[in-house]
């Protein structure tokens, strides 16, 4: 074979590849992005879509993040703890989140402001679930404020709510940690409810499952690893003198040493 025949044919192979591999992927493809009751099409209001995004963006993304980088890292990996103590990384890394996410949730609340609950008691359950999240939201953002004083060695007073442990912040972190982690399992539920209610399609709901799998992969490995560190000793260490060490840690799985 010669040179120019034989460039011709790998020429035709190459246009070729595009069309084999659509062939190939069509069907997946199709399949994805059919709307999940199996119908032909999948139509929604601009405004709905809008709601759907917002909230998925603030309970399926950024609050859950947020939590999540309370929880396991107080502590840093790298930060030679007791030596280096309060880290403020984590605090503002799960103020930020969760202020954002609890934007995100309240512009999707007043975007959906007006649609109904809709039809069927998937519809009605979906509505009410989701109102009583915004306010668990709201609610949260509200106990943080209200949490009460710092205190400890490196504030400007010592004495003070959480350096004390008063009856106050005891109260806060166990509204705040149970209400926070019971309202993002929740909002899954309910994002479920949402794509159902939609009918939306398949390749939204491939892509949430991967993702909170993830989630959930990852928040059992650093559970596993010890990294849910009690808050107390992260920022004022493992010395008995703190008087917050009379009171036992406050929340599932948290260690202290």
């Amino acid at each position: 074979m010669t040179a120019r025949p034989a460039c011709f044919i790998a020429l035709m192979g190459l246009l070729a590849v595009p069309v084999v591999a659509h062939a190939a992927l069509a069907q997946p493809w199709d399949w994805l992005l059919t709307p999940l009751s199996g119908a032909g099409a999948h139509h929604i209001a601009s405004r709905t879509a809008w709601h759907a995004r917002l909230m998925v963006l603030g309970w399926g993304v950024l609050l859950p993040l947020g939590a999540l980088g309370a929880r396991f890292f107080k502590i840093l990996p790298g930060q030679d703890w007791p030596r280096q103590l309060d880290n403020k990384t984590w605090w503002r890394a799960h103020r930020a989140l969760q202020y954002a996410g609890v934007w995100a949730m309240t512009v999707g609340l007043g975007l959906a402001w007006g649609l109904g609950s809709g039809h069927g008691s998937a519809a009605r359950v979906h509505a009410w679930l989701g109102w009583s999240l915004c306010a668990a939201g709201w609610l949260q953002i509200a106990s943080g404020l209200l949490r009460g004083s710092k205190g400890g060695p490196t504030d400007v007073r010592l004495r003070g709510d959480h350096y004390d442990m008063t009856r106050r912040r005891i109260g806060f972190e166990r509204l705040h940690k149970s209400l926070g982690w019971l309202a993002i399992v929740l909002a899954v539920v309910n994002i479920v409810l949402g794509l159902a209610v939609a009918d939306a399609p398949r390749w939204m709901a491939v892509v949430l499952a991967g993702w909170w799998s993830g989630f959930g992969i990852a928040f059992i490995g650093l559970q596993r690893q010890g990294r849910c560190i009690d808050t107390y000793q992260a920022i004022w260490g493992p010395g008995r003198s703190h008087p917050g060490h009379r009171q036992a840690p406050i929340g599932w799985g948290v260690r202290r040493y």
